[in-house]
């Protein structure tokens, strides 16, 4: 690892790794460099790694360092993406497969794309879109969390740990949209779509290794909840701390209200 990407705290949380880091920049480089190492140990025993990408300013530090990390064989890798508005043109830059395929798809030399299309009935592309993840079982996720902890589109008033579907149509809370007035995506809460496809937390919890990218201030008060409160489906993020095999990188600011001792 690059000593100037090192993390300044590591610890756990109940069985969630979390990594402490001095900026969203070497956050970002840290998380893509163990991605990156996961892929490539997954590459030296399977044909093809699937992996689902988030698509969020959360995530630009990361990708752009995962697209430039040496050895992966990208012709070797499907990517999947956790979530899409419903009803926005398909060229639209908010849409999160053109978020992803500027940021990272565009990049690399992928084997396949299976993007989520918000603009297919709901019903019929929560079923295809299910199916894919049945026949290329996801083996990373990389994520980010929300503003009122969800993960993917699961607000607190539609998550589920128990889901029985891999793929649904959500209604999004104020704070998911405000989220994207906050980050720059939309310039009114008007143009934020009220409806989204969203993998569901099983369709993200089930990967054996999620790596989970989450700088900044605006997000301090999620970090804390996510680490500090009961885990349950009001603070969908919690569920993390159950998973076997997942790290939380975040920075000074996203964890500025941690009581972290070495």
């Amino acid at each position: 690892m690059n000593p100037n990407f090192s993390p300044i705290s590591e610890f756990s949380v109940d069985k969630l790794k979390v990594k402490l880091f001095a900026n969203r920049q070497s956050l970002g480089e840290s998380a893509a460099e163990q991605a990156a190492a996961a892929i490539l140990s997954l590459q030296a025993n399977q044909a093809i790694v699937n992996i689902i990408f988030a698509a969020a300013p959360s995530q630009n530090e990361f990708l752009d360092a995962l697209a430039n990390q040496p050895g992966i064989a990208w012709e070797r890798v499907n990517a999947f993406h956790m979530d899409e508005y419903i009803g926005l043109p398909d060229d639209a830059p908010q849409r999160f497969g053109n978020f992803l395929k500027n940021g990272l798809f565009d990049k690399v030399p992928l084997n396949a794309i299976y993007y989520i299309d918000g603009n297919n009935d709901p019903d019929v592309e929560c079923k295809r879109y299910e199916a894919l993840l049945h026949a290329y079982p996801t083996d990373i996720v990389c994520m980010g969390i929300g503003e009122n902890c969800h993960i993917a589109f699961n607000d607190p008033h539609v998550a589920r740990f128990g889901d029985p579907v891999l793929v649904k149509k959500v209604g999004l809370d104020l704070t998911s949209r405000w989220q994207q007035v906050h980050d720059g995506c939309f310039a009114s809460l008007e143009q934020v779509p009220e409806y989204a496809l969203t993998l569901t937390i099983p369709a993200l919890v089930k990967a054996p290794a999620i790596f989970c990218m989450v700088p900044a201030a605006h997000k301090a008060e999620a970090i804390h909840h996510t680490l500090t409160d009961a885990i349950s489906e009001d603070y969908p993020s919690t569920i993390l701390r159950q998973h076997d095999n997942a790290t939380l990188f975040i920075d000074q600011d996203s964890g500025a209200l941690l009581q972290i001792t070495d």
